[in-house]
């Protein structure tokens, strides 16, 4: 045998075992993906991508956004809660994480603070949906200091949440974009210090 007869038997053989090793589960995942929402693959696409780019499971599901050079913490962090309100979001909490590892530890330690957005009608109609989706309330924005000392403000990329399975209600998927339109404002608007 050639070589060329030799790599190709070899890729021959790793076809017929890939096939059978994945073959049972295609047809279902075929027919589930064609049941869920129009953006379902390009959600997972999305999320797949990053995740081969990033290596790191966590940030493959988050949007990021760098807080423009010059912005100190205290003037994002106002930023943000300016945009919330402007966007009627209700504020149900912060989580100063950076000040308790401060406090905790006695060191000094990078800026971190979680906040806690929510929409309660919205958020009960995604629970009686199902309630899985409570594990994803409230809407969290972040604003934290990487190890070079910039800023940063994440959020979890609703989009899996919103397409990744069956199309939701119109009334909720409406409901849902327009949360999302929210959070992503806060993290727009904010990254650039604007009110």
């Amino acid at each position: 045998m050639t070589a060329i007869t030799r790599i190709l038997a070899l890729v021959g053989a790793l076809a017929i075992a890939l096939a059978a090793w994945i073959g049972p589960d295609l047809w279902r995942y075929k027919q589930a993906f064609d049941s869920f929402d129009d953006k379902a693959f390009a959600t997972y696409k999305d999320m797949f991508d990053r995740l081969v780019e990033t290596g790191n499971s966590a940030a493959a599901t988050v949007w990021q956004v760098k807080v423009a050079e010059g912005l100190s913490f205290e003037e994002v962090d106002e930023s943000i809660q300016a945009v919330a309100i402007d966007n009627n979001i209700k504020d149900v909490g912060a989580l100063p994480l950076g000040d308790q590892v401060e406090a905790m530890t006695g060191e000094p330690w990078r800026k971190l603070k979680i906040y806690l957005y929510c929409n309660p009608l919205t958020a009960a109609k995604m629970v009686e949906h199902d309630i899985a989706y409570a594990a994803y309330l409230p809407c969290r924005v972040s604003l934290v200091e990487d190890e070079n000392g910039d800023l940063w403000l994440t959020s979890l990329d609703m989009d899996m949440m919103i397409h990744g399975g069956k199309t939701l209600p119109p009334e909720l998927l409406e409901e849902a974009l327009r949360v999302k339109g929210v959070i992503l404002d806060i993290l727009n608007r904010a990254a650039e210090g604007d009110f």
